[in-house]
């Protein structure tokens, strides 16, 4: 019998993968697979010669969301895809931290506005906070792009926060406002990563959003990151996260649970409780780099996927 055959999709401008993806590549070929980077827009790809498919590095979905989707969804219909097409449906879209709040577990307080139902002055300035810092960006967006931090106090950063909304509404996006919780530019956030179901490592990573006003508009910023160990109160939050999946995505009968991959994303708030900021089962980074041995159990688990598909 062959060796499995797998696919790493990836876009444009990272064609080989990001400096942290790409080892990859040499650890699956050690453990006796064929796997190669795949441009996920590339229309003369035959996806169904692949055992498994993983997305990687597909960082302009969020631009063009309607068109990954349907890619996934393709994709699902000749082969496996991890994570499956049900989640990535679900996650790419921040709107999934209302039903995680509804679930039970502790997020961070957003507010929500929907362009066909708040896009005017008067239903802008109520969502606006009225004290504190908060932060204003679309629910569909990746690596803070079109994300700034504002100032309640500040007339005029008040004024650009609305203005800020208004420009999103306008394209007809959805939008989240939430607290600035201070305590990330002094602890960072922990970025919690789960593989197969099971915690593989966590990070620290630093505070983006260090100036005021000024939407973010490119995707991938620099962040400082460094190891880190989390705490039982992390580890139980994240692990609330894992253990609700199955049943807020669900429905879907061709998601498969555990997940491939899971990276919870959680910040402080001022009395140091973890709150969940994003969780990311798309195509988060997973910072092999900081934690050895990571990113030989992620081969371990892409394998015994790719085995399983090619069994049923």
């Amino acid at each position: 019998m062959s060796s499995p055959r797998i696919a790493l999709a990836t876009y444009a401008p990272l064609p080989q993968l990001d400096a942290d993806d790409a080892p990859l590549l040499d650890v699956l070929a050690s453990r006796g697979v064929e796997a190669v980077p795949v441009l996920w827009d590339d229309a003369s790809v035959d996806w169904s010669g692949f055992d498994l498919v993983v997305i990687r590095n597909t960082w302009d979905y969020m631009d063009r969301l309607e068109e990954f989707l349907a890619w996934a969804e393709r994709v699902s219909q000749v082969t496996t895809l991890a994570n499956p097409v049900e989640v990535v449906r679900w996650n790419t879209d921040k709107i999934y931290l209302r039903e995680l709040e509804r679930h039970g577990v502790a997020v961070v307080p957003t507010k929500y506005l929907d362009p066909a139902e708040h896009n005017e002055g008067r239903k802008i300035h109520a969502r606006t906070p009225g004290r504190g810092q908060f932060v204003v960006k679309p629910t569909v967006s990746a690596g803070s792009k079109d994300t700034a931090r504002y100032r309640s106090g500040d007339v005029d950063d008040r004024g650009e926060a609305m203005r800020h909304t208004r420009r999103l509404l306008d394209e007809g996006r959805h939008v989240m406002i939430q607290p600035y919780l201070t305590a990330v530019d002094d602890v960072g956030e922990t970025a919690l990563i789960y593989v197969g179901g099971l915690f593989s490592h966590a990070v620290r990573k630093g505070a983006i959003l260090n100036g005021f006003g000024d939407p973010l508009t490119e995707p991938l910023m620099a962040e400082e990151m460094s190891p880190r160990e989390a705490s039982a109160a992390e580890r139980a939050v994240g692990d609330a996260v894992i253990e609700a999946l199955p049943e807020l995505v669900g429905g879907c009968e061709g998601a498969e649970f555990p997940l491939l991959y899971v990276r919870v994303d959680l910040i402080p708030d001022a009395e140091g409780k973890p709150l969940v900021l994003e969780v990311e089962a798309t195509e988060p980074s997973l910072f092999f780099r900081h934690a050895p041995g990571t990113i030989e159990r992620f081969a371990d688990a892409i394998v015994g996927r790719a085995l399983a598909s090619r069994a049923s």
